[in-house]
């Protein structure tokens, strides 16, 4: 063989080394540019309207994934977040809502846990129509809103899966809290066969009755000049900026109850075991001559506290929704109260004030006024269309059946699960925090006795094999307060989705800023409560306060 030959040969052999080279080790590049590929081409889907399909780079703990963008008609916007193959767990799950929801929410760290999820903006954008503008005179948004959006979503959702990953998910699952949490149990209702396991937290499934309470409260509140408010003027700027009242309140309740659970924490763990009556135990604290001042109550102010704890009533004095609980005080002037620490709007006012507006008649009466905190205003009944206001409301109009309409559409109050929880085989986990002064927590408890009547013929011990409550002590909305909120509120219904472990308890954890646990315990399945049993004479001392001196009974 020539010289020449060889030369060639060579360059041959080395030519087929490099082409190797940069295509064997390689094919991984190739297979990357493949799934980039599979995800942009979701753009394509035959069947679903798909404004977007891009990668997501690697942000933080939140791996690259797959990112859609759709739309279902007339205006319904979701996003799905599709982990990339390799690290999808075969699993899916729908995002939850809050308020009146009008965008897109993010689950980044259930994507890094595998899950591909989805979440729309229930029909509707918040940026352009605030609050429950986006219901005037509009049956369609509040159907949308009250059950079409999620599982309209879902179904879509599903459609991208199987076209992204070539197969169906395993399991399905719904995790929400307030708003999400009133989906969560519409779905059970409505739509029995999406999910195989449901977190529902606070729900909002009185939306209506509940949101009647809230407007009686902030009239209490508001009127007269904050007559009625627990913040006090001490400036008289005319903002009340002081809280002492609602301290004062806080500690009466908290000498009469929290001890009766055994431990001193300053947590209520069985409110209802609790009697307290403002009219009797807070004599002492009375304001002289009933002169309005800061450390003492008026009677206008024990009226107010009396209300909220009571509830809602129409005038025959019938209780439309359930009150505040006792050892909720922590969260009524985020909630509730107006004072100079927020701009005398509390959370109740943005998201109630315009519900009688908008989504609370069959036919809605008019527009807010120019300003929700200035009651003087006389609402202009001229105009096109017409203002009315929210202190104008009669809760006799839910009495006599006038939001009934628009009830049957958005509450979420079916006590009749079979076909989810028999028929589906689902599991049900509701929670709800005791401290919870926006969303009132006794009617999830009635709520939840109505299913076990219903669906199980009142028989407590079947139910517990396929919906558990769990009512969390000193807990906020959804979140915070003075008793422990942290946990996993996913994984109990997927252990006994996937596993058979029913959760007899959560282990839930309070937690300092610094990320430290300062109160660790057990929270029990209903009817059960957490008892402390521990080292004997340590129930006051906070190192014992961790989950194994805790015993459900």
């Amino acid at each position: 063989m020539s010289r020449v030959r060889y030369f060639f040969l060579a360059v041959l052999l080395l030519a087929g080394i490099s082409a190797s080279a940069q295509n064997g080790a390689p094919n991984a590049q190739a297979s990357a540019r493949d799934k980039d590929a599979a995800c942009r081409n979701l753009v394509n889907h035959p069947a679903l309207t798909i404004l977007s399909a891009q990668i997501k780079e690697a942000s933080g703990a939140t791996p690259r994934y797959c990112y859609v963008r759709g739309l279902i008609s007339p205006a319904i916007h979701y996003h799905v977040q599709l982990p990339l193959p390799e690290n999808w767990n075969n699993k899916f799950l729908m995002w939850g809502d809050g308020g009146t929801d009008g965008d897109l929410d993010f689950a980044d760290y259930r994507v890094s846990q595998g899950y591909a999820v989805a979440n729309s903006n229930t029909g509707h954008d918040a940026a352009s129509e605030p609050g429950a503008v986006f219901a005037y005179n509009n049956p369609q948004a509040e159907i949308d809103f009250g059950y079409r959006a999620v599982h309209v979503t879902i179904s879509a959702a599903r459609s991208l899966v199987k076209a992204y990953y070539g197969s169906d998910p395993r399991y399905a699952y719904f995790e929400g809290c307030s708003q999400g949490g009133r989906q969560a149990l519409m779905e059970a209702q409505r739509y029995p066969h999406d999910f195989d396991g449901i977190v529902a937290g606070a729900p909002a499934i009185y939306y209506q009755s509940s949101a009647v309470s809230r407007i009686e409260a902030l009239k209490r509140v508001y009127s007269d000049q904050f007559a009625g408010d627990l913040a006090f003027d001490k400036d008289g700027d005319g903002k009340p900026e002081s809280l002492m009242k609602l301290g004062l309140l806080e500690q009466t309740v908290l000498v009469k109850c929290d001890a009766l659970d055994g431990i001193t924490d300053r947590v209520i763990d069985d409110p209802l075991a609790c009697k307290f009556d403002p009219a009797v135990d807070l004599a002492a604290q009375m304001c002289a001559n009933d002169t309005n001042a800061d450390a003492c109550f008026t009677t206008r102010q024990i009226e107010t506290i009396k209300n909220l704890y009571a509830g809602a009533a129409d005038s025959q004095g019938k209780i439309i929704f359930k009150g505040r609980a006792l050892g909720s005080e922590f969260g009524w002037p985020r909630h509730l109260l107006p004072h100079a620490g927020n701009q005398l709007a509390p959370s109740a006012l943005a998201l109630t004030a315009d519900r009688m507006n908008y989504m609370f008649y069959e036919k809605d009466p008019g527009v807010t006024p120019p300003s929700l905190t200035d009651l003087a205003h006389i609402p202009d009944k001229t105009k096109n269309p017409p203002e009315y206001a929210w202190w104008e409301f009669n809760p006799d109009d839910w009495s006599a059946g006038k939001g009934a309409q628009v009830s049957s559409v958005i509450d979420a109050t079916d006590a009749n699960l079979t076909e989810f929880l028999f028929k589906r085989n689902g599991k049900l986990v509701i929670y709800h925090g005791w401290g919870d002064a926006l969303i009132s927590p006794e009617p999830t408890l009635d709520y939840y006795k109505e299913v076990v009547s219903t669906t199980f013929s009142g028989d407590a011990g079947a139910a517990s094999s396929r919906a558990r409550l769990f009512m969390i002590p000193g807990m906020d909305h959804c979140a915070g307060g003075p008793g422990p909120d942290n946990w996993d509120r996913l994984a109990p219904v997927v252990d006994w989705v996937e596993k058979g472990l029913a959760p007899d308890h959560l282990v839930a954890s309070r937690r300092r800023v610094n990320g430290l646990v300062e109160n660790e315990r057990k929270i029990c399945a209903y009817p059960q409560r957490a008892v402390y049993t521990g080292p004997a004479g340590g129930e006051n001392d906070r190192a014992n306060w961790v989950q194994n001196n805790f015993t459900c009974r």
